[in-house]
């Protein structure tokens, strides 16, 4: 075999490569004997076959099984000679090839660059830490109890106001043609819970039990309903009964409904939910400012035709963005020249942070193990309860699947392992500087990005097709919602 390098320009190089036809002729003819040698062809005893008649019936099968081992097995070669490692998936190309010639291939590779980690020793961090207020602890048994809250006929005579719960009958028509589902009896209706369309529930604001009311509200033009959305309907309402919200009453019982057998364990419990919370938020601001440390600290190459991936997967997010106005406040009025730069460059971050952990990783020969997977997918399961046994078999029959549990596990090992080598001092905070920090360390990533041209880390929590991404999720889910519907007839027919 002879190959001639014909560019090293940065990470990108490029090869030709000569396999001499005496090779292919021999690798053909081991791979024909051993058809013979193993085949049973009728008409002749096994093994028993002319070598001429195996050549007409195989040879041209087998040609092509031999040029695609050779040309994978010459670009290892070729690669592992030099040390290099591909970025991404070398470029093959056959230049030169007939039957008893020479297979000429030029071989085109972009190689991941020589990464040289800074010691984690020189990194000096600060964690925030937040002990937890007793009126946290207060808020949060209240916020149960609310939860919990029943409700009482109103016995004095006064109107209905926000917070009150009015058990009404209603009957919806357009032009005075009622519309099906469009009809509720006894529906009790929170006011000021926006569960109904815009202005219905105002509407009732003031009225007594026994009063009557025409409810005239639009529906949405967006409204889910396409026969119903953008027009104009009244509700001939009758507004039966005023109930107040009645919240539950904080005692040792109470505490019962939580599996606690008194309200100090009560509290306790919520004490150690807020600790677990407050640790949360605390690792995740820490583990920006961590990666931010590290952006800062390498300045590497990175392989354009990573860069390329990234920025166009990016830049869809981005455009999809775009083409429904929910672009971010920073980028709407930009020119695409100008998001083009910013995002950009937030993609040679990512993949820089990318490629700097793998790296640590490969060193310290971290790995993602089964026992890893497994508790990932147990936390996972935990998300759905009553279909933990689905999310089980889902993963066992696509295991492919176990790739997207994989990466972020080996991230959040490498970060745990370099966070036990860098400095970090401990600093005390209030709960509410804690997410302060959090929410704006959040955005440090991107805004750095774009005013230094190096992109974004994995934990950046303002791209575009996140915010993108919960704007439809929040939408989806509003037409969802059953009692948006102010002819919740599943409802009002109970």
């Amino acid at each position: 075999m002879q190959v001639t390098e014909t560019k090293a320009e940065g990470l990108k190089h490029g090869f030709k490569v000569v396999v001499p036809a005496e090779t292919i002729a021999a690798k053909v003819t081991d791979k024909i004997k051993s058809i013979g040698e193993n085949a049973t062809i009728p008409g002749f005893r096994k093994g028993k076959a002319p070598e001429s008649f195996l050549r007409q019936r195989y040879e041209k099968a087998v040609m092509g099984e031999v040029l695609d081992e050779l040309i994978q097995s010459e670009t290892s070669k070729t690669l592992s000679e030099r040390s290099l490692r591909p970025a991404m998936r070398p470029k093959i190309e056959i230049t030169a090839f007939d039957e008893g010639k020479d297979l000429e291939f030029t071989l085109d590779v972009e190689v991941v660059p020589e990464i040289t980690p800074v010691d984690f020793a020189t990194i000096s961090l600060e964690k925030l830490i937040a002990d937890i207020p007793e009126e946290e602890i207060e808020k949060a048994l209240e916020r149960l109890a609310a939860a919990r809250s029943d409700s009482e006929p109103v016995k004095e005579d006064r109107a209905a106001k926000n917070g009150d719960i009015t058990v009404i009958d209603f009957v919806g028509s357009i032009d005075g043609v009622e519309f099906p589902g469009g009809k509720g009896e006894n529906y009790s209706l929170e006011l000021g819970s926006g569960s109904f369309i815009p202005g219905f529930e105002d509407q009732l604001v003031g009225k007594k039990a026994g009063e009557k009311v025409d409810v005239k509200v639009p529906f949405p033009a967006d409204y889910h309903a396409k026969d119903l959305a953008g027009k104009d309907a009244v509700f001939a309402v009758t507004v039966k009964e005023l109930r107040a919200k009645k919240a539950a009453e904080i005692n040792d019982e109470f505490a019962k409904f939580f599996g606690k057998n008194s309200l100090d364990e009560l509290r306790e419990m919520i004490r150690a939910e807020l600790m677990r919370e407050y640790e949360s938020v605390s690792m995740s601001n820490l583990k920006r400012v961590l990666l931010d440390a590290l952006a800062e600290a390498h300045d590497f190459p990175v392989p354009e035709s990573m860069l390329d991936l990234e920025f166009d997967a990016i830049w869809k997010q981005v455009q999809a963005a775009k083409d429904k106005n929910q672009l971010d406040e920073d980028d709407a009025g930009k020119s695409d020249d100008e998001l083009r730069d910013e995002y950009r460059a937030i993609a040679e971050r990512r993949v820089r942070l990318g490629l700097l952990l793998a790296e640590i990783g490969m060193k310290n020969k971290i790995t993602v193990t089964d026992a890893d997977l497994n508790r990932a997918i147990m936390m996972e399961a935990r998300q759905f309860p009553g279909q933990e046994k689905a999310v089980f078999d889902f993963y066992a029959k696509h295991p492919e699947m176990l790739d997207r549990l994989r990466a972020p596990l080996f991230e959040e090992k490498v970060i745990d392992f370099i966070l036990k080598a860098v400095k970090l001092n401990e600093k005390k905070v209030t709960p509410e500087e804690l997410y302060k920090a959090d929410a704006e360390d959040a955005k440090k990533p991107a805004k750095k990005a774009k005013k230094t041209a190096k992109a974004a880390d994995k934990t950046e929590e303002k791209k575009p097709a996140k915010k993108a991404k919960a704007k439809e999720e929040t939408a989806d889910a509003e037409e969802k919602k059953p009692a948006k519907k102010p002819a919740a007839k599943k409802k009002a027919d109970k």
